[in-house]
């Protein structure tokens, strides 16, 4: 079993930055690739950003490349989310994700197996 915790989200204006964290625990094993997800009221779960945890290969959604940067901090099972020139499209509950298997290129929430419960992230016009 996984445990992924999610800190970060908050208010902020557009064009501001907020970086959020995901502390994973439990059976977790560095093949695993970490994923963010976005959902905003009334819309379906959205990609955002993978990892794998051991090579550092990445992947990102359309609507955040070159202003989002996911990254790992092994020695603290920590992932981020760093999020720069955020704009009010970007209001969601956040959601780190793990998958047992795979590749950063999978961006379908089925295709993870762990979830966190979620970080609101909220970008004022």
């Amino acid at each position: 079993q996984v445990q992924l915790v999610e800190s970060g989200g908050e208010l902020v204006q557009t064009g501001g930055s907020l970086r959020l964290s995901c502390v994973a625990s439990g059976r977790f094993l560095s093949t695993y690739i970490m994923g963010w997800f976005r959902q905003a009221p009334g819309k379906e779960r959205e990609f955002v950003a993978a990892i794998r945890w051991s090579s550092g290969t990445t992947n990102y959604g359309d609507s955040v490349k070159g202003r989002f940067t996911i990254s790992r901090d092994n020695s603290k099972s920590t992932v981020f989310l760093q999020m720069n020139s955020l704009k009010p499209e970007d209001t969601a509950v956040y959601f780190c994700a793990a998958a047992v298997f795979g590749f950063p290129s999978r961006s379908s929430p089925s295709d993870y197996h762990y979830w966190g419960q979620g970080t609101q992230v909220t970008v004022s016009s």
